[in-house]
């Protein structure tokens, strides 16, 4: 299945959804917002959520300091 991750396309085996991505990207215990095809996936979503060939990530990570 391809993806594509902040502009990159990226390919994974079979059905997954975005917790697994998030799981394989070591994101889990990052503070993160997700859009897909524009819209925001709700974190109470993420393991709801099937991806589909094809669809656009944006994923942004917050970065806390002073």
């Amino acid at each position: 299945m391809q993806l594509i991750i902040n502009g990159q396309q990226q390919s994974y085996n079979g059905p997954i959804n975005v917790q697994q991505l998030v799981e394989h990207l070591s994101l889990q215990n990052k503070r993160i917002a997700i859009e897909r095809n524009g819209e925001i996936i709700p974190r109470s979503s993420f393991s709801e959520q099937l991806l589909n060939e094809g669809d656009q990530l944006e994923i942004i990570v917050a970065v806390g300091g002073g």
